[in-house]
């Protein structure tokens, strides 16, 4: 009896040193996690609490940290060196980033104008990073927030007929490597050997096109909806919006359909059977991660820990500095 009454105490005792809230009231996403005593560690109220933060992510989707002290990037390292077992390496990714320390990146670098749309991270790869992690360490001087979207609501939010056709045929997405805008094939798929890439691009249902000119055109066909291995539940998990012509700016949209043609686009999504996907549709999608998005502004220090199959992410356009840094683990593979 001793010890299961020593061995409640403490989980009381753990809860107390935190308090958990909701930035807003009737708002389940994020939950907020802050430290009741100064100088709290956080990796070591992660070891003792790790149960009840599985617990809690997969009820809300994600998790701000906030109000310890992890202001610098070395212990953000330390967090994830407990909290992310499983870390993944940024391959074939679509946007540039730095590599910082060990698998840590920074936030995607576009220029601060630019919006950055909700993304599942890795969504059309066959094997995905299950949790992603997010640390502010520069807030910027106005915006820069990372909007955050359950995709549970977003799938519910989707009209059941454009569910159904997309649940039926899936989604193509049609990729040109290297033509001026998008990154290089030796950048996504961190080498210069072909003969890797064509491996690769075998192993993970990729078809490949080697261009008279060096660049590399790959098309693979991936479900739009996934059930998450915990809660079984059906996620929008997919890149479709997004990828989109019609997602992009118009007059960037013309220049680059002036310039390469529907086919020689950066990135192009279709059906999984290959036919166009009308801009509507799109729009539809678009506008379903619109009422579903959560935006707060971050501070200093904030760890923001996703469950990326939930929640997708997005960025606001900023002034001033801004540093957010990036960790991703958890291997899913379909």
């Amino acid at each position: 009896m001793k010890k299961k009454f020593d061995k409640g105490a403490q989980m009381v005792m753990q809860k107390e040193l935190v308090k958990q809230s909701l930035l807003t009231e009737g708002q389940e996403l994020p939950l907020v996690i802050k430290p009741n005593i100064a100088g709290l560690d956080l990796n070591q109220w992660y070891v003792n609490n790790k149960e009840l933060v599985e617990e809690k992510i997969l009820k809300h989707g994600g998790i701000l940290f906030r109000g310890f002290e992890t202001k610098t990037p070395e212990s953000f390292y330390r967090f994830i060196d407990v909290s992310c077992p499983e870390p993944l390496s940024y391959k074939e990714g679509a946007t540039p980033r730095t590599q910082v320390q060990g698998k840590v990146y920074t936030s995607t670098e576009f220029p601060n104008e630019e919006t950055i749309a909700p993304h599942n991270e890795l969504s059309y790869v066959m094997t995905w990073p299950k949790k992603i992690w997010f640390a502010s360490m520069i807030v910027a001087d106005e915006g820069g927030e990372t909007p955050i979207v359950d995709v549970r609501k977003v799938y519910n939010l989707i009209d059941p007929d454009i569910r159904d056709v997309f649940a039926e045929k899936g989604w193509m997405l049609v990729r040109n490597y290297g033509s001026g805008f998008g990154q290089t094939w030796q950048y996504v798929f961190h080498t210069e050997s072909k003969e890797e890439v064509e491996q690769y691009c075998q192993e993970n249902n990729m078809s490949f096109h080697w261009n008279e000119d060096g660049t590399l055109t790959t098309k693979q066909v991936r479900p739009a909806i996934t059930i998450h291995p915990d809660t079984n539940e059906n996620l929008w998990f997919n890149h479709i919006a997004f990828w989109h012509s019609s997602s992009l700016n118009e007059e960037v949209r013309n220049l680059m359909l002036e310039e390469f043609g529907e086919e020689g686009l950066p990135y192009q999504t279709y059906y999984g059977d290959g036919s166009p996907i009308d801009p509507s549709v799109a729009a539809h999608i678009r506008q379903a991660y619109e009422d579903a998005t959560i935006a707060f502004p971050w501070q200093e220090g904030d760890i923001l820990m996703l469950d990326n199959m939930l929640v997708a992410h997005a960025r606001n356009p900023y002034q001033g500095d801004r540093k957010v840094l990036v960790a991703m683990g958890e291997p899913v593979s379909r």
